[in-house]
């Protein structure tokens, strides 16, 4: 499971996360709701060790792994998807998703696309495609397949809905639900601005303000 406590960010002399605490038990999904500056990036990327954390612990299976690198954590079997993608344009999209197997020396990388692309078929006839060329939608297919072939333990995905049709919307849910449902081992955490795109994944659902965590209304 997930567990963080007292995370505690400062950005440039500002406190973006506040003391903030949340827990995901293996094989379940939460979803992180706020609006636009309420700290969601920064507690995934906290999570993935993209933010230097001031305090607090990120505990994945009772190891607490909030100094850890973030290609060690990677190692752990961490899938991220974030917000912007992060696509290397340059390259297709099937290299785009055997990356992360490359830089962790991986010998199964070939599997693991296949396990992805059996998930998400949308892919292979995009795999010699440049990502540079896809559309916005494509785009997110991609990302999402990416942090699909990277997560074992703990799937982050950030606002992974947003800008995309409602069709397309339930399509990555289903995805999502689906191999959720293969990886007895693992945790999702899923940040969005609106609830209701949330709500095609989960009823799981923590509120941040401010940077912390506060009752649902």
């Amino acid at each position: 499971m997930l567990s963080v406590h007292g995370l505690v960010v400062r950005l440039g002399g500002l406190s973006i996360l506040r003391s903030l605490s949340l827990e995901i038990p293996t094989g379940s999904i939460l979803g992180l709701v706020g609006r636009n500056g309420a700290g969601k990036t920064t507690t995934l990327r906290s999570i993935m060790g993209l933010v230097p954390v001031e305090s607090g612990h990120v505990v994945l299976d009772n190891r607490d792994i909030v100094r850890l690198p973030p290609f060690e954590r990677g190692r752990l079997g961490i899938g991220y998807m974030p917000e912007d993608r992060r696509l290397i344009g340059a390259l297709t999209v099937k290299d785009n998703l055997l990356v992360p197997a490359w830089g962790q020396g991986r010998h199964d990388a070939d599997a693991r696309w296949n396990a992805v692309a059996g998930l998400l078929p949308e892919l292979a006839p995009l795999a010699r495609r440049l990502a540079s060329t896809l559309s916005g939608g494509q785009q997110k297919l991609v990302a999402l397949g990416r942090a699909l072939f990277c997560a074992h333990s703990l799937l982050l995905l950030d606002e992974p809905m947003e800008g995309v049709s409602p069709a397309l919307s339930a399509r990555m849910a289903e995805v999502v639900r689906v191999f959720l449902a293969t990886k007895p081992g693992l945790a999702v955490l899923v940040a969005e601005s609106d609830v209701n795109r949330v709500r095609l994944l989960t009823a799981r659902i923590a509120t941040i303000e401010r940077g912390e965590v506060v009752p649902s209304v």
